[in-house]
């Protein structure tokens, strides 16, 4: 199996699809159709957290020559695209996706589950990829990590050169 496939369906496929399904089933969950805000809300957080999620992707394995995944990481540093606003854009279309389940089924674990996705994803990345990516690229991710924010994205592009 590719390794992009593999990793997108280790991933963000067990994160947006699975975990929610189980959370729902052991929950008890029984449907009731959201307000027409929510729905609403909820397809365009779902349209926006889908392009950001899939577009990061698709940069890492064509940019990147490396995947999502810890085992098969970018060989080259990122900088592109929704990167070049915010340094964890794939993270926020994962979460987004979340919020938007939230918001389309009414499920308020769902909502809980996003933000410990949240709370868990900013421990790692304190605590180990940032200092993994800067043993990587070197001053290239520090430049860019002192440039780009973590989670709330810049009004303007950076570039690195």
């Amino acid at each position: 199996m590719q390794e992009w496939l593999k990793s997108i369906l280790v991933l963000p496929f067990n994160v947006v699809v699975v975990i929610p399904s189980l959370i729902l089933y052991f929950s008890g969950y029984n449907y009731n159709t959201p307000e027409k805000f929510f729905l609403i809300s909820g397809i365009l957080l779902l349209i926006l957290g889908l392009y950001l999620a899939v577009s990061t992707m698709v940069l890492f394995n064509n940019v990147g020559k490396g995947t999502l995944a810890p085992w098969a990481p970018p060989k080259n540093l990122v900088v592109e695209g929704p990167y070049c606003y915010v340094r964890n854009p794939m993270i926020i279309g994962v979460l987004l996706i979340l919020i938007s389940e939230y918001f389309l089924l009414n499920a308020l674990p769902i909502l809980w589950w996003a933000v410990l996705f949240f709370i868990i994803n900013n421990i790692h990345f304190l605590v180990f990829e940032e200092r993994q990516l800067e043993n990587n690229f070197g001053e290239d991710y520090r430049k860019y990590k002192n440039n780009v924010p973590m989670w709330i994205p810049r009004v303007t592009p950076w570039n690195l050169q």
